[in-house]
């Protein structure tokens, strides 16, 4: 579930992120700024459903990088929008897509300073 690439944490999300599942993933995160890493990259390539506590993780997790002066980005590939990425509706669905900083593969996700170069195509 967890990877390095260069300065970055690359948390592997896959299946569900859901009332059940969602607290591993807020623990993988938090460890993560306890051990000093706070360039975080969470790939949600793999999940396939997302409800209101999965949100609430990502979320958490934006607000838990912003305190420390951290980093975090998504992944979300644009071929899975383009065939309903069901991450991308329901953050779309609740107006929070646009808090997050999102890309299409993990090579894009960690280059640096690619912030301004965040898919925003995935909202179309």
């Amino acid at each position: 579930m967890e990877d390095r690439r260069g300065e970055w944490v690359v948390l592997q999300v896959s299946g569900e992120m859901d009332l059940v599942t969602s607290p591993a993933v807020r623990q993988h995160v938090h460890d993560a700024v306890a051990e000093g890493r706070h360039w975080l990259v969470l790939d949600l390539s793999e999940v396939r459903f997302c409800d209101s506590s999965g949100v609430g993780v990502l979320i958490a997790a934006r607000r838990l990088m912003r305190s420390c002066s951290g980093r975090l980005r998504l992944i979300l590939p644009p071929q899975g929008a383009a065939h309903g990425s069901h991450v991308h509706r329901v953050l779309a669905a609740l107006g929070v897509r646009r808090l997050f900083d999102v890309y299409p593969d993990l090579d894009a996700a960690t280059e640096p300073d690619q912030d301004e170069n965040a898919v925003d195509s995935l909202s179309a």
